[in-house]
């Protein structure tokens, strides 16, 4: 059972993320020949104020 946890900022549309999660699934069937149903992902969204690049917070860019 391949597992994948995607760690990204928040802001994106469920449109986008639905895409991202069946091209991702795509991607681990066609590399290793897993069935879909045995592909799960996650998605951790986090706020702009839980990261930081460079001691910067994104919410403060």
């Amino acid at each position: 059972m391949p597992l994948v946890h995607i760690d990204l900022i928040e802001g994106r549309s469920h449109e986008q993320l639905a895409q991202m999660c069946k091209d991702v699934t795509a991607a681990i069937v066609k590399n290793t020949g897993a069935p879909a149903e045995h592909v799960h992902i996650v998605l951790n969204e986090m706020s702009k104020d839980h990261y930081s690049v460079a001691g910067v917070l994104k919410a403060d860019e």
